[in-house]
């Protein structure tokens, strides 16, 4: 049976899912791994690093390989969260979508309505810009298909406005200048409502569209036309030249229309026109923003320092991935973890005075023929940590088996040389591997860390 999931039911999503950050239920975390390079030879096929490869969602590749190499994790909350849109900024020169109701809708020729960008739905057309001061605006009329050229700039009241080329806009909303600073990227941007309520009148006709001119009335201009249909109050002026419309003016929007005609004795009779009314949204422009823009984006945005949990981060060794956990176990309480980070990896503390052993190189114990693959070292306390992904020469012994470094068997760095004793292991990281629920998998060119730096973490989801 034909179907389709709305916008509406998608933006539902998205708002739960936001929502549910500030709920006791769940807690969520940004967990950064891949230490290692991706390639080709191991037994997944994971690409390069200059073309990283797309995640596969299986039980194998995200429930338990992700956590092979994760390496800390970071508590988001709910300030760390907002619903977002596609980026698109204001070009002089650029035609703009302007809003209609029935975009892939089939009109009265039996043709798709389409976007002079040839998007058929409402959401996928430019109809929407965000202008130099950060200010966003809606696109009511673009002068019949043409460029803009000049910029939507204040007026932030409840009224259509126009511009002096030719364009109608509508105000919908401002990003504050920390938006700007959290939740604006490149491609996405801040979604949000104001204080104020910016509104039109619910049902009011703000744009006609003249699809047919028809044929056969009787020329001339005719004032006070009413805009028939459900609403009320609305009039327009239609132009009848060469027996046919020419021209259509809202000269009173009224209220309360969700169709809208004329009726053809009111404008001399024109047999076969086709007048397009285009229908606000329910509640009239800007009443439900987050609805009207399609608001099923979230953006989590994250900086991740030196100083988080108190080197929980490394910042020695590179990544590869970002991963959303939710409610993974803290091993060192047994219960759903709650601390601001979490350690994924394992250690070796070394008594004595060992070598200097090397970010990214492999381990191996005397005796126990354990394999590991370095994250980083820190000469003044002898503490190693590594991590044991499923490969060879990263964690799998020469048995195929991963087997734990313990005891205090000589440890050795491959690349290094390295050589220590160790006096301690722990084989139980903060982050309990394979608890809890992994949302979302990005895989990403390598991301270089050092101790006077914060990377900036953002992730998008789309519902």
């Amino acid at each position: 049976m034909p179907a389709i999931i709305t916008k509406d039911f998608r933006v539902h999503n998205a708002r739960q899912f936001q929502e549910s950050f500030s709920e006791s239920a769940d807690v969520y975390y940004l967990a950064i791994g891949r230490p290692q390079a991706f390639a080709n030879d191991q037994a997944f096929n994971d690409g390069t690093d200059t073309a990283p490869p797309t995640p596969v969602d299986s039980v194998g590749s995200i429930e338990h390989y992700v956590y092979d190499d994760l390496l800390s994790a970071k508590k988001v909350t709910s300030s760390d969260i907002t619903l977002c849109i596609p980026r698109r900024n204001w070009t002089t020169g650029t035609t703009y979508d302007y809003y209609r109701h029935d975009y892939g809708e089939i009109n009265s020729a039996g043709a798709v309505i389409a976007a002079n960008s040839g998007a058929t739905t409402l959401l996928d057309s430019t109809f929407y810009v965000m202008n130099s001061t950060f200010d966003v605006y809606k696109c009511i009329d673009n002068d019949g298909d043409t460029a803009s050229t000049t910029e939507p700039t204040g007026n932030k009241s409840t009224s259509v406005f126009s511009t002096a080329d030719g364009y109608k806009w509508k105000y919908m909303y401002s990003l504050s200048a920390s938006e700007q600073a959290n939740f604006l990227s490149t491609d996405f941007m801040h979604l949000s409502t104001e204080s104020t309520d910016y509104s039109t009148t619910a049902g009011a006709i703000e744009h006609v569209k003249i699809t047919a001119g028809g044929s056969g009335g009787s020329n001339g201009t005719y004032t006070g036309v009413a805009i028939r249909g459900d609403g009320s109050s609305g009039e327009c002026t239609v132009v009848v030249s060469g027996n046919a419309v020419t021209a259509v003016t809202i000269t009173t929007a009224g209220s309360g229309y969700t169709f809208a005609r004329i009726k053809a004795s009111d404008f001399g009779n024109v047999s076969g026109s086709d007048i397009d009314f285009i229908i606000s949204p329910p509640g009239g422009h800007a009443s439900d923003v987050i609805t009207e823009l399609g608001g099923f984006f979230v953006m989590m945005n994250l900086d991740l320092t030196q100083g988080d949990g108190s080197g929980d981060f490394n910042v020695t060794n590179d990544f590869r991935r970002s991963s959303l956990l939710r409610n993974p176990t803290d091993s060192t309480t047994g219960s759903t973890a709650s601390a601001s980070t979490l350690d994924a990896t394992k250690s070796i503390t070394f008594s004595g005075s060992p070598g200097t052993f090397q970010a990214d190189e492999k381990i191996t114990q005397a005796t126990s023929g354990a394999v590991g693959y370095v994250v980083d070292f820190n000469s003044t306390t002898k503490v190693l940590r590594y991590i044991q992904p499923q490969f060879a020469n990263q964690g799998i012994d020469t048995n195929q088996n991963l087997t734990a470094f313990t005891g205090t068997a000589t440890v050795t760095g491959a690349t290094s040389s390295a050589t220590g004793t160790p006096s301690s292991h722990d084989t139980t990281p903060e982050l309990t591997a394979d608890s809890g629920e992994i949302l979302y998998v990005e895989n990403r060119k390598p991301i270089t860390r050092a101790s006077d730096q914060t990377e900036n973490v953002k992730l998008i989801v789309e519902f």
